[in-house]
């Protein structure tokens, strides 16, 4: 079974495609460039490398969230796009638990971060590779105390690693494995599809945790108005 799947949650741009869950080839680029202009041209680049057309692609996976809202969407409309009308499966996978994947293996606390502002961070833990925090928007200061109840080292992964200081229980993560990557997309996609987990491009939907910023703040509007 070959699997497209890209990440666009965040400033990395990660394309890949898999055989089941074999690598076969990976594009990626950690930029600040519009994934809207990066992530197609990243697609041909991947399968013309493999002389691969879409059509080739059995299965369509993607970080459908949390993340950045432009990011997630653009991400989500573009597999539904590459999919559309070719009655092939589409898989959405949680940003938080494609960045445990990269540290799969790792002895300890997993914990995955993401920049949600404001002091906050999208965030889920996992323990010796068994999930021990569901996926989450929550303060930052709230989560290492509860991280520190474990006993164990503490592995964080994601664009939010640079919000954490120091501390003998937090171990570093070498800088390539802290970036979105689709080679894990695609890893927990096809445990998906082997699981059945999967829905059509028309039914593929965004997971955001929380209300975008011009929804919250127009009820904050309308609740001072009140």
């Amino acid at each position: 079974m070959k699997i497209l799947a890209i990440d666009s949650t965040a400033n990395t741009s990660t394309v890949a495609v898999l055989e089941n869950d074999t690598l076969l080839s990976i594009y990626t680029a950690n930029t600040k460039n519009t994934h809207s202009e990066t992530l197609l041209p990243m697609v041909k680049s991947v399968l013309e490398t493999l002389r691969l057309k879409v059509d080739d692609i059995d299965a369509f996976a993607v970080s459908q969230g949390p993340g950045s809202f432009t990011g997630v969407r653009i991400g989500v409309a573009t597999i539904k796009g590459l999919a559309f009308g070719k009655n092939k499966k589409c898989v959405g996978v949680s940003t938080i638990e494609a960045l445990g994947e990269n540290l799969r293996g790792f002895s300890g606390v997993v914990c995955p971060i993401m920049n949600a502002r404001r002091g906050q961070v999208y965030t889920g833990a996992f323990l010796n590779g068994q999930r021990i925090i569901e996926d989450k928007c929550m303060m930052l200061n709230d989560l290492i105390p509860v991280l520190k109840e474990y006993n164990e080292p503490i592995y964080f992964v994601g664009d939010g690693y640079s919000l954490i200081e120091e501390d003998e229980i937090i171990k570093h993560t070498p800088e390539p494995l802290r970036y979105q990557n689709a080679y894990s997309v695609g890893k927990v996609a096809y445990e998906k599809l082997k699981n059945g987990e999967f829905t059509t491009d028309m039914d593929l939907r965004v997971e955001y945790l929380r209300k975008p910023q011009a929804e919250r703040e127009r009820e904050e509007r309308l609740k001072n108005n009140e």
